[in-house]
């Protein structure tokens, strides 16, 4: 399915061109900053994509070498970059692939959100915390954990069944 979430190995999931393209879009909409954008894509694929900073920062510079987009004055040591009139029309040329990438973004985002298991990773994580609050205690009562064992095993029977 191509790099899944930071440091995600296979093939990319935007080419060079497609990353360029949507790296030019966000910050059409507000100046941006390299991290900036990552987490916006990652938050618009519902994290099922986060580009590495090693894929964003060249492409940055070679838009930024394109006169698609300048640096921003802003606070901060981070350096964000705003798009430029060159950027703008280069964008509207490019109007109807833009539109299907992000559309192909959404459509990445709608699947993980459908296939990734959040809510039972959440009560994994949650179970997990309680465990380790009430089970690993130094001086833990046999009967206790008979009592949580009980209450595990018979969980799994019934998602078992499901």
């Amino acid at each position: 399915m191509g790099e899944r979430g930071r440091g995600g190995r296979g093939r990319r999931m935007f080419g060079g061109d497609e990353l360029r393209l949507i790296l030019l879009k966000l910050i059409e909409e507000a100046p941006r900053h390299g991290y900036d954008l990552i987490r916006e894509i990652e938050a618009r694929s519902n994290g099922a994509y986060a580009p590495s900073p090693g894929v964003v920062y060249p492409t940055l510079t070679m838009l930024d070498d394109m006169d698609l987009i300048a640096e921003h004055k802003s606070e901060g040591a981070k350096k964000q970059f705003a798009i430029t009139e060159a950027g703008t029309a280069h964008l509207a040329e490019n109007a109807d692939e833009v539109a299907a990438l992000f559309q192909r973004l959404a459509d990445l985002g709608e699947r993980h959100a459908r296939t990734s298991g959040g809510p039972v990773r959440r009560a994994m994580h949650n179970l997990k915390t309680v465990l380790a609050a009430s089970v690993f205690d130094e001086e833990v009562d046999p009967e206790r954990l008979h009592a949580i064992a009980e209450i595990l095993d018979e969980a799994a029977r019934k998602i078992e069944r499901l």
